[in-house]
């Protein structure tokens, strides 16, 4: 099958050292305000570790992803296993953390 996120294979995403590494991508966040994409671990929080690459060098590696591919911009999707359904939700951080809606 052909590319399915609404990216290009060479847009840039975020990610981090686990999932280069091989680890299973965990949470996935499609960005409202530029539909940018971050693909991550779950358990990693420091920003020492993220990484900005080509989100084919994440997909390549996690051909899972194409299954979440449709996810729309402003949403996130986290599962605890690879093989396990995605959990979707729409995210309102923008309304927790400025107090009004973009």
């Amino acid at each position: 099958m052909g590319w399915k996120f609404d990216q290009a294979p060479d847009v840039a995403c975020i990610t981090c050292r686990s999932v280069i590494d091989g680890h299973p991508v965990l949470v996935v966040t499609h960005y409202e305000d530029d539909h940018s994409w971050g693909f991550l671990a779950g358990a990693e929080n420091d920003p020492a570790l993220a990484r900005i690459v080509a989100m084919s060098e994440v997909v390549e590696r996690h051909p899972d992803l194409d299954d979440i591919a449709d996810l729309p911009a402003g949403w996130s999707a986290i599962r605890v296993a690879v093989g396990q359904p995605w959990s979707k939700h729409k995210d309102v951080w923008y309304v927790e953390t400025c107090g009004v809606p973009p």
